[in-house]
């Protein structure tokens, strides 16, 4: 495929790895933490860009995924003694499941109605969970410190999961970028700029968006099982907590949703403001209420995010910006 042999895809994976080599060059625990946030925050965007971006479907409950995914791999884990690398493929799977068995449903719907229904989705898995004793009801379940004697105490576990996260993040740009230039990506903008004329000429649209429903669901479940594994432990709060899908849904736009290094872009520039935010002790409880702003911010005066901002205003940058 010629599309890989354009700089964009080589600048985004070269940035994204050299960015996050340098805590292990350093050392730095606290640089590590940073980036760590910071890359979870590039797969969750651009994961849910396959969806949002690609296929113009706007989710307000994607979060769903990453705490089902969380909650299977710390269970397993917890109980049954999986390894870690093994829960998080189980995470990943379940995941891809849920989306299946909803994306056949709720896919019927579009525009606000869809997003509506995913937002519901969302509170109404939260309440089940809430309420399923095998995973802890509502105090969720916590991990035992000795599960991490296997992976060399708890000091070395960080280090692990953060070599797992970088791993993860690196695939999920190419998973990005490859659906965006294949011709399941062509079918998916089709569907985003018009969904009967997609049909029309041909389009499986049914199968089509279920399928990037479950793509876009599989990385968020992979990642709960790393990051709760990481905190060793897991509640129905932290994990299907609705504000994490706004932020997502800002990180897109902001970057610029249907292309490959926006979420990357937005994602960075978010947590960015989100640390000083969190910091500050003036603005730490309006994180939320910033969210909202930013968003409507975006949709007035830059639609298409940085990257299509700057993309209509350098036109030698068409090939670097993808």
């Amino acid at each position: 495929m010629n599309s890989w042999k354009y700089p964009a895809f080589w600048i985004s994976l070269l940035l994204v790895a050299v960015a996050g080599i340098i805590p292990g060059i350093t050392g730095s625990n606290i640089l590590r933490e940073n980036m760590f946030l910071i890359l979870l925050a590039i797969a969750l965007a651009s994961s849910l860009n396959i969806l949002l971006g690609y296929a113009g479907y706007v989710s307000f409950g994607h979060i769903v995924f990453y705490g089902i995914g969380g909650y299977l791999g710390i269970f397993l884990i917890a109980n049954y003694g999986l390894s870690l690398w093994a829960a998080i493929i189980a995470g990943g799977i379940i995941a891809g499941l849920l989306a299946l068995l909803l994306g056949w449903a709720l896919l019927r719907l579009r525009g606000a109605y869809f997003a509506l229904a995913t937002l519901g989705v969302n509170e109404a898995v939260r309440t089940f969970i809430n309420n399923f004793a095998p995973f802890g009801g509502p105090l969720g379940i916590e991990l035992q410190f000795s599960i991490y004697k296997q992976y060399g105490g708890a000091a070395t576990m960080q280090w692990t999961t953060y070599w797992m996260i970088l791993a993860l993040t690196l695939l999920t740009i190419v998973l990005s970028y490859a659906v965006k230039f294949s011709r399941f990506g062509l079918g998916l903008m089709a569907i985003r700029e018009d969904e009967d004329a997609a049909m029309a000429m041909g389009v499986r649209t049914p199968a089509t968006k279920t399928m990037a429903y479950v793509l876009s669901a599989i990385i968020p479940g992979m990642l709960g099982v790393i990051f709760f594994f990481r905190n060793s432990s897991i509640d129905p709060g932290g994990a299907f907590r609705l504000h994490r899908s706004i932020e997502m849904i800002v990180m897109v736009m902001l970057g610029g949703q249907g292309t490959v290094q926006g979420p990357l872009i937005g994602a960075a520039l978010y947590e960015a403001i989100r640390s000083f935010l969190v910091t500050s002790p003036i603005f730490k409880d309006l994180q939320l209420a910033f969210s909202g702003l930013l968003l409507l911010i975006i949709i007035l005066f830059i639609p298409s995010g940085v990257i299509g901002w700057l993309r209509s205003r350098y036109r030698q940058l068409w090939r670097v910006l993808e």
